[in-house]
C-alpha cells in the first residue's frame, strides 16, 4: 500500500515540474508575438504615414517640405449677390449648387421707389427733349435779336437742369443693372431684376419668396470653380524656397494618390504673427471637375529642371 501512494505522489510531482518548465515557453511566445505585432504596426504607420504625405514623385526637389493648405477661389472668380435697393422677393430662379451664366435674371424684388425712379426718369427724359428745342430755339432767336438775352439764359438754365434730373436718374437704374434707354421703349418695370454679376454655381444662398432683402445684404454668392487657386501655408524657414513661377505637385484628400500640379502666382509679403507663416498662393493647371473650394491639399514643391 505505501508503495502505491509513493508512485503516486512521484506522478504527481512530475506533472507538476513539467507545467512549470511549459509556461516560460508560453510567456516567451506571447512577448516575441507581441514583438512581431509592434513591428509590423509601426511598417504599417510609416507606410500610411507616407500615403498621406502623398506627393511622392521623381520630380520632386530633394529633401522639399511639405505644406499644408487649401483649395480657394480667386476674388475675382466669387461674386456676391445683392441690391443697392432693398426689396421683397417676388421671384426666385435659384437653388444652391446650380450653374447660372453672366447677366442672367435670377431673381426679381418688389419695391415702389423703383417704380417711382422710372417714373422720374422717363418724365425727365420727356421734358429734356422739349427743353432742348427750346434753349435751340431761344438760341436762335436771340442771335437775330427777337429775344432777349435774359429768355435765352433762363431756356438755357431750364435746360441744364433737367439734363441733370435725367442723368441722374439714369445712373441710378444702371447701378441698378437696368437700362434707361430701354424703358423709353419697354416701359416702366413693376419688379427689379437681380442679375448674376458672373458665370458661375450658386452657393450660400440667404434668400426665400416672400423675404424682404435689405440694401446691400447678400442674397447668395456664385463661384466659378473654373480657374481654382491654393492657398499655401508656408513657415519663416521654408519662405526663401517660394519663386513666383515655381511650380508644386499636390495631392487632395478623398482622391487618393492622383497627383495635380500648379503655378506659384502670388507670395503674401506679410508675415502672421501666430505662427509666423506667410500665404503663398498657386493656380490650379488644368481643370478638375470635382474641385470643391474648402478642400484640404498637401504640396511639395516639383523641379522644373526635370
Amino acid at each position: 500500500m505505501k508503495s502505491h501512494h509513493l508512485t503516486i505522489i512521484l506522478a504527481l510531482a512530475l506533472t507538476a515540474c513539467a507545467n512549470k518548465g511549459e509556461a516560460p515557453a508560453e510567456s516567451g511566445d506571447t512577448t516575441q508575438q507581441e514583438t512581431r505585432n509592434d513591428s509590423i504596426s509601426g511598417s504599417q504607420e510609416k507606410a500610411d504615414s507616407a500615403t498621406i504625405d502623398g506627393v511622392t514623385s521623381a520630380t520632386n526637389v530633394a529633401n522639399s517640405p511639405t505644406f499644408n493648405g487649401q483649395m480657394i477661389i480667386s476674388p475675382e472668380q466669387h461674386a456676391t449677390v445683392s441690391s443697392t435697393i432693398g426689396g421683397r422677393i417676388h421671384s426666385l430662379n435659384i437653388m444652391p449648387g446650380k450653374a447660372v451664366t453672366r447677366g442672367q435674371v435670377i431673381a426679381t424684388l418688389d419695391n415702389p421707389d423703383f417704380i417711382e425712379l422710372q417714373q422720374e426718369y422717363l418724365e425727365a427724359s420727356a421734358q429734356l427733349e422739349y427743353l432742348a428745342k427750346e434753349y435751340h430755339r431761344q438760341t436762335t432767336l436771340g442771335s437775330q435779336e427777337a429775344a432777349s438775352q435774359k429768355r435765352v439764359e433762363q431756356s438755357k438754365a431750364d435746360y441744364l437742369s433737367m439734363k441733370s434730373k435725367a442723368e441722374a436718374a439714369s445712373a441710378r437704374l444702371k447701378a441698378l443693372g437696368v437700362s434707361a434707354q430701354a424703358l423709353k421703349y419697354s416701359g416702366i418695370m413693376a419688379y427689379l431684376p437681380v442679375k448674376a454679376p458672373i458665370s458661375g454655381y450658386v452657393t450660400d444662398m440667404n434668400a426665400n419668396l416672400g423675404k424682404y432683402i435689405e440694401t446691400g445684404t447678400a442674397m447668395c454668392e456664385i463661384i466659378n470653380k473654373h480657374a481654382p487657386l491654393i492657398q499655401l501655408t508656408v513657415y519663416e524657414k521654408d519662405i526663401h524656397l517660394m519663386r513666383t513661377g515655381g511650380m508644386v505637385n499636390f495631392r487632395i484628400n478623398g482622391m487618393g494618390k492622383a497627383t495635380f500640379t500648379a503655378t506659384i502666382v502670388t507670395i503674401d509679403q506679410s508675415v502672421d504673427k501666430e505662427d509666423y507663416s506667410i500665404k503663398v498662393y498657386a493656380k490650379v493647371n488644368g481643370i478638375g471637375t470635382d474641385f470643391r473650394p474648402g478642400m484640404y491639399v498637401r504640396a511639395r514643391l516639383r523641379n522644373t529642371d526635370k
